[in-house]
């Protein structure tokens, strides 16, 4: 399993989850609510759990 940090606008965020759940070699298994960066009102980050797809 991999724990990643996204950070980005939230229409880039939006764009790389749709990525990483249409890939059929990931398992997205779970994608945290997004969060404010400190000092800023552009730039947020979400985490995510992913895992390799099982054959």
């Amino acid at each position: 399993m991999l724990k990643i940090r996204l950070q980005g606008t939230i229409n880039d965020i939006k764009w790389f989850r749709k990525i990483l759940e249409r890939d059929k070699r990931i398992n997205v298994l779970q994608v945290s609510e997004s969060y404010t960066n400190k000092g800023t009102s552009k730039y947020f980050r979400v985490y995510a759990e992913v895992e390799k797809e099982q054959k």
